[in-house]
């Protein structure tokens, strides 16, 4: 045998492990992915009562004035984070301190559900667990599909991280299954390697198995390879941070957490929400002239103790996702004045990649109706690709059983 075949040999091995290993996995990525490529339109047919409609056109509500409403209806609560998307304000809230106990004060939810244009509660849970009430399911049927998208419904770190390492041998393997399908030998490579891209119709189906996993891989394979790593950027950013960092210019989740974390978290800032508004819009202005962008819209506010700060984001021409806190400013709780400016290009090019990731991976490309339908099936085509290799294997496996008995 010689050292060329033997170096196949054991990548089809490697392959063929990767692949067993993963195959379950892949296939409920896949079909939940694909799910989640709609998943506020379906949200928005399973739970209409929680997104709100605009026939008098009018304009929202300030994002001040949406934290104001919400922490006046409910005075032990102190919101976090919201953001305003199409049809409703999706806002993350913890407990105030009690300043008799020292101690938290219990609020039954985490998160509010708020109506962009009037500032109204549509409903109210506690992230990651169970609605409650007449149509529950209805509720639970989204975060199930996420979380078990990226924590095996876990919902725990350590959910995440096994998800992340499963990512890992998928990227790994990607490039394996590409050497596999270069054909061996001398002479007509081109030619040779041109029957990979090929299915053929008519054949039996153990070959038209083994040509629909062989020539989809390669067709896809792009895209394979950057779902892959987009999912070790998701769930293990301790292998993601440092090869990046790597090869291009990044600021780390850690140096950006390092450089804004204060001495002693900043429970009371001097700035309320509609100041910090008002401070956010001016430097957001700033950075829109300097950086020469366009903004398009408020997106969302967020205010974080541990670092004294206010978050302020917006929609903007530069965003490559149509949600998600791409373009944002971090405002000094005390004075106003800007402590970060973080946006989706121009910064980091390790940064803008990331984002663009995150944008590819979740379907999320400025909202392009198309590219969701297209990961909407490349999910599809990414469980009929593991599935096909099941098929493979479990074949072979037979036909090597049979000759086994045979010989005997």
């Amino acid at each position: 045998m010689s050292t060329k075949a033997t170096l196949h040999d054991v990548l089809l091995l490697l392959h063929r492990i990767a692949g067993l290993t993963t195959a379950l996995f892949l296939i409920m990525v896949g079909l939940t992915g694909s799910i989640l490529a709609f998943q506020t339109r379906i949200d928005r047919w399973l739970n209409p009562e929680l997104h709100a409609d605009n026939p008098l056109h009018r304009a929202p509500v300030a994002l001040a004035t949406l934290a104001e409403r919400a922490e006046a209806a409910y005075p032990h609560l102190r919101v976090a984070y919201f953001s305003v998307e199409d049809d409703q304000v999706s806002m993350a809230v913890g407990a105030r301190t009690d300043p008799v106990t020292g101690k938290p004060y219990t609020i039954p939810f985490s998160q509010l559900i708020l109506d962009p244009w009037t500032g109204n509660i549509l409903g109210s849970a506690r992230m990651q667990e169970a609605w409650h009430g007449p149509g529950s399911w209805r509720k639970r049927f989204l975060p199930f599909v996420y979380s078990l998208h990226t924590s095996l419904a876990t919902n725990t770190a350590w959910g995440w991280t096994f998800v992340g390492i499963i990512a890992l041998i998928w990227t790994l393997d990607s490039f394996v299954g590409f050497y596999l399908t270069l054909p061996r030998g001398n002479g007509r490579f081109w030619r040779r390697w041109g029957q990979a891209w090929k299915v053929k119709l008519g054949a039996s189906s153990t070959r038209f198995n083994f040509d629909l996993h062989r020539a989809g891989g390669l067709w896809l394979w792009p895209l394979l390879f950057i779902f892959g790593w987009s999912s070790v950027m998701l769930g293990l950013r301790q292998v993601y941070e440092p090869v990046t960092h790597a090869l291009f210019d990044y600021k780390g989740l850690d140096d950006s957490i390092g450089s804004q974390l204060i001495a002693k978290p900043l429970e009371s800032p001097k700035l309320n929400w509609r100041e910090a508004e008002s401070a956010g819009q001016l430097a957001m202005t700033q950075e829109a002239a300097l950086h020469q962008f366009t903004i398009e819209r408020p997106y969302g506010m967020a205010y974080i103790p541990a670092y004294g700060a206010y978050t302020y984001a917006v929609r903007s021409s530069i965003d490559f996702r149509g949600h998600g806190w791409d373009t944002t400013v971090l405002i000094d709780g005390n004075t106003g004045r800007i402590r970060e400016v973080d946006l989706p290009r121009g910064q980091h090019r390790g940064n803008t990649i990331s984002t663009l990731l995150w944008g590819i991976h979740y379907g999320d490309l400025r909202g392009w109706f198309l590219y969701r339908a297209f990961i909407f099936c490349f999910g599809l085509f990414l469980a009929a690709l593991s599935y096909t290799g099941v098929i493979i294997w479990w074949r072979k496996r037979g036909v090597r059983r049979w000759t086994s008995l045979i010989g005997h």
